[in-house]
């Protein structure tokens, strides 16, 4: 059967034979143990509703299985056999090329080489989900292949609802995943509900078909350390043969390595699962692969000595090499935790002194150690790297709820008021007054043909757009402007690319529109194919996250999340191609909400009039939202956006004098 059937046939017309695993793949962990009997059943029965009645009986005992063995369904007997990775968009069977497009998308999300578990369906974050079961992936590429321009499909959390009538102007599809009544929002309702079938943790980009591999996290992680070393260094020093200490090689955190080798400096990353690490390492992501403590420490110090730039993968516990390096008296200039502690009890975080194939036993067997192990280790974790920055090492939460979870096992983590972490969040301190605040977030787009040559092109133009506006730019971007022109110069050669023929830079919305309208004349005159836009949920406008991208929000507003939800609603009726909006993501479930949007650039006049209409908004709302909250950079920004867009009018806060405020109560 060719690739083009197998797509319009949806759910196979016969019963495919019992899934073999491949060898050496990186599976999901089970998930908890979580329903009662009766709702065992109801799971069963909800996935059944997926296939002909004739199945049923062969099904419900495979499926019950899953369910015992992975605490999920997924449905691994209706995986394709097709390989899956992102095809030039004229390979997939469409109506609509803007359904195509988002294809595309999907199938670069479930790339071995892109997924974090690809087998079942989970693309990073360790359950940042494009689809709970491969019955759901068949669905949806078969009503992407059917749809036409006057069709919206809208999937609940994975699940294709069906196509509905609309227009040519609205989104083509509309995604949520895992919205639930507020109550119903604590982890092991996503345990529960999950294994149910009826919602799923879409992450931010994985469940919004966006993710582009590890390139994404790379420019930010880049932009965060560089400006990290900046806060600690003399002027005019540089962070070679200085250390960052961090953790983590998996979906997201993985990019770190490299990352460290853009900004300069010596990078160490400890990751448990000597899979990913291995991975990262083949990948080219990480220069050094060690497994010994001893040998890390001597080629750590041999790195200080020759000042060089370099990443070491180390295949370990973080809270060891703190603790060693601590005993060694190694300095660590920069220290962080990338693990995913927005899942701490289901393999996010593995604790130290206990190993990795042990701690995955406690995770199936006996949870309830497991979660006393991690706050054992966590409170550990915790002092140790207060003892490193009683020395002088500037740590900093990297928005993975680190902080958050030490807190509620009772680590030294809280400030002296008790109420903030005696930490802050790199919003906090680098991306939110020196990115966001400013409308600057990560700006990404995908070459739809495949041809690496396409990249290159939109590399040189995007490159010269951004040098351009950087001649009239005021003094407050200059530096924000020079980063992403520096980044984009050297991105091929850092060998970016994973999947996708993709590619990401910090932009504002003037650098954003006018980079986009250039892809898009670039493509009428035939120059390069189409181009999917789109972006990281984690921007300016996007997610409401209060230990995360509001964690820099002073008014009270940052556990509120009106910014996702217009932001959501205001790109759908502005031209995007698709849009999405999740519960959860980066800190985890019911810790944030944060949406997204793709557009794909046809070269079409249309095109022209979506991009600067819905990118305009896109960011804008964001900013406005911020210098309401009183943020100085975005009182800036918004008042320079109204002062050459004639129809932007927004309401600009008065600003109090605290002294007044003192005697009142």
């Amino acid at each position: 059967m060719t690739f083009k059937a197998n797509i319009l046939q949806g759910i196979p017309n016969k019963l495919p034979p019992p899934y073999r695993f491949p060898d050496h793949v990186n599976r999901a962990p089970k998930r908890k143990d979580v329903l009662s009997k009766e709702e065992k059943k109801l799971a069963i029965k909800n996935a059944l509703r997926y296939f002909p009645k004739d199945w049923h009986e062969v099904l419900a005992v495979e499926f019950a299985q899953e369910l015992q063995d992975f605490g999920r369904i997924y449905m691994y007997r209706f995986k394709p056999s097709y390989k899956m990775h992102a095809r030039p968009i004229s390979d997939y069977p469409a109506k609509s090329t803007q359904a195509a497009a988002i294809m595309l998308m999907i199938q670069n999300n479930l790339d071995p080489a892109v997924a974090q578990h690809p087998e079942e369906l989970i693309t990073y974050g360790g359950n940042g989900a494009v689809f709970q079961n491969w019955a759901q992936y068949l669905l949806t590429m078969q009503y992407l292949a059917h749809m036409t321009e006057e069709q919206t499909l809208h999937m609940y959390s994975g699940h294709p609802m069906g196509l509905f009538p609309s227009s040519k102007n609205a989104p083509r599809v509309v995604v949520t995943n895992g919205m639930m009544v507020p109550n119903y929002s604590k982890p092991d309702d996503w345990e529960k509900f999950n294994a149910l079938g009826v919602t799923q943790y879409g992450q931010m980009t994985a469940g919004s078909f966006m993710y582009i591999g590890p390139q994404g996290i790379v420019h930010g992680t880049t932009i965060t350390v560089m400006n990290a070393f900046r806060k600690i260094l003399k002027r005019g020093e540089n962070p070679n043969g200085k250390i960052f200490l961090t953790a983590g090689l998996g979906g997201m955190s993985g990019a770190q390595p490299k990352a460290g080798n853009i900004a300069g400096c010596i990078t160490i990353a400890a990751e448990v699962n000597a899979k990913a690490a291995t991975k990262r390492y083949e990948q080219g992501w990480v220069d050094v692969l060690v497994d010994n403590l001893n040998n890390l420490v001597a080629c750590v110090k041999t790195a200080q000595e020759n000042k060089d730039v370099v990443s070491i993968a180390f295949i370990g516990n973080i809270v060891d090499v703190w603790e060693r390096f601590d005993e060694e008296n190694i300095f660590i200039h920069v220290g962080s935790d990338q693990t995913s502690l927005h899942i701490p009890w289901t393999g996010g975080y593995y604790p130290v002194g206990v190993s990795y194939e042990e701690s995955n036993r406690l995770i199936r067997e006996e949870p309830d150690v497991f979660k006393e192990k991690v706050q054992e280790s966590l409170r550990r974790h915790a002092e140790v790297i207060n003892k490193h920055v009683v020395k002088g090492t500037y740590f900093f939460d990297y928005g993975n709820a680190f902080l958050l979870e030490a807190s509620r096992a009772g680590a030294d983590v809280m400030a002296d008021n008790n109420i903030d972490f005696k930490y802050p969040s790199y919003v906090q301190d680098i991306l939110g007054p020196m990115c966001f605040d400013y409308g600057f977030g990560p700006f990404r787009w995908v070459c739809t043909s495949g041809k690496p040559e396409d990249l290159d092109k939109t590399d040189e133009i995007a490159m010269e757009v951004l040098q351009k506006i950087m001649k009239n730019s005021p003094e407050e971007i200059q530096l924000q402007m020079q980063d992403n022109i520096t980044w984009i110069r050297d991105a091929k050669k850092n060998k970016m690319v994973v999947g996708s023929q993709a590619r990401i830079l910090y932009a504002d919305a003037e650098g954003r529109a006018k980079i986009a309208q250039a892809f898009n004349n670039a493509i009428a005159k035939g120059d390069i194919g189409s181009v999917v836009l789109g972006r990281d949920h984690h921007d300016v406008s996007g997610t409401d996250s209060p230990y995360r991208e509001t964690s820099n929000i002073y008014d009270g507003s940052k556990f509120t999340a009106d910014m996702a939800i217009h932001n959501v609603i205001g790109d759908s009726f502005r031209g995007a191609t698709w849009v999405s909006i999740h519960n959860g993501g980066g800190v985890g479930w019911g810790e944030v909400i944060n949406g997204g949007f793709g557009m794909l650039l046809d070269g079409s006049k249309a095109a022209e009039e979506r991009l600067k209409s819905m990118l305009f908004f896109d960011v804008n709302n964001g900013i406005a939202r911020r210098s309401w909250a009183r943020n100085d950079e975005a009182l800036f920004a918004i008042k320079r956006e109204m002062e050459r867009t004639p129809h932007l009018t927004v309401t600009i806060p008065n600003l109090v004098d605290d002294d007044l405020l003192e005697n009142l109560f």
